[in-house]
């Protein structure tokens, strides 16, 4: 993990070749795979330093701190993606200032970011949230639920379905980290043979990405290997 003296190039540089390398070992493209570098608990500082190095994509758990950010940053051309758990009364400020929402576990939520998505804005590309490792702290739904509730999304105006995303139980070794993203992919190809046009795969982070890669992962969410160890934080 870095130290806090690292260089936010530097950083950079080394998740972006642990991403090249994994998709070597896959037998993938490069083009393959997007970094989303997630931002929860740091400042607009932070997030400055490492667009200036070309780094686009920006996820968040936590809206206000998004909304402040995103105001401090508005010269910037960024993408922000909101990966945390999706309350209801948190649902116009995401579908309005947001450009992916990866954490969809419930129609309803669905329902409300398409009723609030801006007639003016493209739509909102989405994902389902799957948990496939059954904790009940975790969000998601579970894979049995998975098939109605893509073909109810799918239906909705403003939205655009993209795939799935997971947040496994950690795992150290490799086997079982590739174990549970390999469900996620099997859950995926599923309805991608049902007829859904699914693209994405939102899975794995810092300490996981190369197994996820190997698994067909398209997004890695990494926060720590990017930005150091984050703080605590309890804003909604």
């Amino acid at each position: 993990m870095p130290s806090a003296h690292d260089a936010p190039k530097q950083r950079l540089i080394r998740v972006q070749t642990r991403i090249a390398q994994a998709l070597a070992d896959a037998g993938r493209a490069a083009t393959t795979v997007c970094l989303l570098a997630v931002s929860k608990t740091f400042d607009a500082a932070s997030v400055r330093e490492l667009a200036a190095f070309g780094q686009r994509k920006f996820g968040e758990n936590y809206v206000q701190e998004a909304l402040d950010k995103q105001h401090a940053l508005r010269d910037l051309p960024l993408e922000w993606h909101f990966i945390g758990p999706v309350q209801s009364n948190k649902t116009r400020a995401i579908a309005e200032n947001f450009s992916w929402v990866h954490s969809i576990d419930r129609l309803k939520i669905a329902e409300r970011l398409s009723a609030q998505r801006p007639a003016g804005l493209p739509p909102l590309q989405v994902c389902i949230e799957l948990n496939v490792s059954g904790e009940a702290s975790k969000g998601g739904v579970i894979a049995a639920e998975l098939p109605a509730l893509a073909v109810a999304i799918s239906g909705l105006p403003g939205l655009q379905l993209r795939g799935l995303m997971a947040i496994p139980a950690p795992a150290t070794e490799v086997t079982a980290q590739r174990a549970a993203f390999r469900q996620v992919r099997v859950a995926f190809d599923a309805l991608v043979a049902r007829g859904h046009a699914l693209d994405t795969l939102s899975m794995g982070m810092s300490a996981d990405l190369e197994a996820a890669i190997l698994e067909g992962a398209t997004i890695v969410r990494v926060g720590t290997a990017l930005f150091g160890e984050r703080i605590k934080h309890a804003q909604g």
